[in-house]
Formats: C-alpha cells, sequence, structure tokens
C-alpha cells in the first residue's frame, strides 16, 4: 500500500525525516572540527563540502526545472541575493566560527535563527510582537549567557568572543535568508527553491575560494576529503531535503520542534566525538534555547 495514502503512515514517515534532518545539522559543527586539525582553512573546507554536494544540488535543480511557476529575472536576483545570505554568507561566518568556539556553544548560538527571523519581521515587514515572543526571546539570549559562561571558564575569553560574534553574523545570514526565501517558496516550492539556492551557494562559494586561494589548495590530506564529503552527504544534501519532505508531511511546526533536540545531539557529539566538556551551566542554557525555541515554534 502506498505510504502517502495512510495518514499514521505518512506522519510517522514525517517525524523520521525530522529526526534525520536534525541529526545532521546537528553533526555539521563536529565534522568540521575533527577536519580543522589537519591544517585546512574555513573556506577551502567549505568548498569541499559545496563541491561534493553540486552535483545533487544540479540533478534535483533540472529535474525540478518544470515545476511551479517561471523563473524572472527578478526572481533569479532573489536567488543570488537568498543563496549569498543562506549556505554561503551564514555556512562561511559558521565555520570562522567554530576555529574558536566549541562545537556545542556553536550550535546553541546558531539555533536562535527563529527568534531573529521574528525580530526581523517585526522591525522591517510590520509584523506583530506577541508576548509569547517576547518571553522566547528571553528565554534563547538568557540560555546563550549561560553557555557562554561555561567556555569562558573553558579557555581564552578573547576566542569565546570572536567565534560567539561570528556564529551569531551566521545566524543573522540564515535568519534574513528564511525571512526572506518564503515566498519564493510558495512560487517555486520547497525542494526546487532548495536545490536553486543551494547551487547559487555553491557557486558563489566555489568563486570566493577560486578568488582567495590557488588551485592547489585543493590538495589536503585524506581524511580532509573524507570529511569535506561527509559533510556534504550527511550535514548538507541529507539534512536539507529531509526537512523538506518533512514540512510536506507534517507541517513547519512539527518539524520545528522535533528540529529543537538539534542542540542537545551536538553537544553529546562534541562531549563524545571532540571530548567537549559538558557543565551544568552549558545544559542549563541549552534547555533554555530550547524552550524558547519551543515557544515560537507552538501553534
Amino acid at each position: 500500500m502506498d505510504r502517502s495514502a495512510n495518514p499514521h503512515n505518512t506522519a510517522r514517515f514525517g517525524l523520521i525525516l525530522a529526526l534525520l534532518a536534525a541529526l545532521g545539522f546537528s553533526l555539521k559543527a563536529v565534522f568540521v572540527k575533527l577536519a580543522y586539525p589537519y591544517g585546512v582553512d574555513a573556506i577551502t573546507l567549505l568548498a569541499l563540502r559545496m563541491g561534493f554536494a553540486l552535483p545533487v544540488f544540479l540533478w534535483v535543480g533540472l529535474h525540478s526545472r518544470g515545476s511551479g511557476d517561471a523563473i524572472g529575472r527578478g526572481d533569479w536576483l532573489r536567488l543570488v541575493v537568498l543563496g549569498c545570505l543562506g549556505y554561503y554568507g551564514a555556512s562561511i561566518l559558521d565555520f570562522l566560527g567554530l576555529q574558536y568556539i566549541s562545537a556545542g556553544l556553536e550550535r546553541l548560538i546558531l539555533f536562535t535563527y527563529p527568534t531573529l527571523t521574528i525580530l526581523i519581521g517585526v522591525f522591517f515587514q510590520g509584523k506583530p510582537f506577541s508576548r509569547r515572543e517576547g518571553a522566547a526571546l528571553v528565554l534563547c539570549y538568557a540560555g546563550i549567557g549561560f553557555a557562554f559562561a561555561h567556555d569562558l571558564a573553558q579557555g581564552d575569553a578573547r576566542a569565546v568572543w570572536v567565534g560567539g560574534a561570528l556564529v551569531f553574523a551566521s545566524s543573522i545570514s540564515y535568519a534574513l535568508y528564511l525571512a526572506g526565501s518564503a515566498a519564493m517558496i510558495g512560487r517555486l516550492g520547497a525542494l526546487r527553491f532548495s536545490a536553486l539556492a543551494m547551487l547559487v551557494s555553491s557557486a558563489v562559494t566555489l568563486a570566493h575560494f577560486a578568488a582567495t586561494h590557488p588551485f592547489s589548495a585543493f590538495v589536503q590530506p585524506l581524511p580532509v576529503y573524507g570529511w569535506g564529503a561527509v559533510m556534504a552527504i550527511f550535514a548538507t544534501v541529507v539534512p536539507v531535503f529531509a526537512q523538506s519532505a518533512a514540512i510536506r508531511r507534517i507541517g513547519a511546526g512539527r518539524s520545528a520542534l522535533i528540529g529543537m533536540v538539534g542542540p542537545l545531539l551536538t553537544i553529546g557529539f562534541g562531549w563524545w566525538l571532540l571530548g567537549e566538556g559538558v557543565s551544568p551551566a552549558q545544559l542549563l542554557g541549552a534547555a533554555l534555547v530550547v524552550a524558547g525555541i519551543f515557544l515560537v515554534s507552538r501553534r
């Protein structure tokens, strides 16, 4: 029997896809941190990630070109801007920040993008601001404060502030991408838009690499290629499309709620694979951030 014909199976499969997306996104910071000891820099590692993922997004973009509305010149301009903000701008800032801070703190800071998306809507799109959203902001940034306290106690305070600022800038960039993408997703469809935005991001990333590095910089130790490929498949292609498919089956709200396990997964994997410390302050910070995102994700 077709899975889509059974609402229970559809919902269950949607939950599995949302968990898969959360797992993939939570592992990205861990993969980056595992690659850095081999001497690769942020833009080279990002170029490898996007280069390995490019064929998949190119295939999806070509396969879906007949679906949705036709793409006009203005649409292409918006796609370029959003692609630069999303998986290029947000990613390069994130990768740079991970040179300074732990994977756990990175994920908590990056996870503030839903609250930033709300603020963008309030200040620039005329959307209302509710008490629940205000409470969510207080919880999220209180949680970030506790997580910062954990990392500040572990080592170089300047590195924590620099890395935290870079990752917060990444979160702002991704929030701008989300705020600007809603109309495009409505016209083009989530799958087609994601593929096209990723193609733009890949092209800009590779252009950045070509402008700042000789081609020989692609010659890296074998483990760097391995982590780049793993990141492209399991922390880019799989979660991007799993998230789109989950939203289609169970809706954006439930998908976002399931995605809230991401920071906790990153903290756990950081402890297990990277040897990062876990303290009560960090766990309390994670709980507050998750609670804040829960408030803004509820219907």
